[in-house]
């Protein structure tokens, strides 16, 4: 009997997919400098990638050497219940809208929104309490990077207020 668990459901999908992405990042930063030198600019991004593929292939490698966990369920019933429940695709939704909603909106809003919907989702309180955790937040936030840092923080085309 095998004390090794099975293959989870997605695991082999998603370790193929972290392979590909360590391989694309690895061609990006070969053409940041090449294998110049050891002091060139792409040097450590190079380690980096390459380590990223090497782990990704021993991953994929002892996920394929598993077989699959067995159990009454389908497996896309089972993806959906363990990878990628209901309440992860709400979030995943929420996030997508707020990265279309940035460049219309501009970064407060946007944030404010972004902010103000996902701790009222997550944490279920008061609603005036999560308008002042997102105040707050979004104003940390602001003061970090925007004064701080001078970052600039993008203003949006439909309100296009400047703060």
């Amino acid at each position: 009997m095998s004390t090794q668990p099975g293959r989870k459901p997605g695991e082999l999908v998603f370790a193929l997919l972290c392979c590909v992405f360590g391989v694309v990042a690895f061609q990006q930063a070969y053409g940041i400098s090449g294998f110049g030198g050891l002091t060139t600019p792409g040097v450590f991004p190079m380690l980096a990638t390459g380590t990223m593929v090497v782990a990704g292939l021993f991953i994929v490698a002892g996920a394929a050497r598993r077989g699959r966990e067995r159990s009454g369920e389908s497996t896309p019933i089972r993806f959906m219940r363990e990878v990628l429940p209901l309440r992860h695709c709400i979030m995943i939704a929420l996030m997508l809208a707020y990265l279309v909603l940035l460049p219309q909106l501009g970064f407060v809003v946007s944030s404010a929104l972004f902010l103000l919907a996902t701790f009222q989702y997550l944490w279920r309180r008061n609603p005036l309490l999560t308008l002042l955790l997102a105040g707050l937040s979004l104003g940390a936030i602001y003061v970090v990077f925007r004064i701080v840092f001078q970052v600039v923080l993008p203003q949006g085309i439909i309100l296009g207020w400047t703060i």
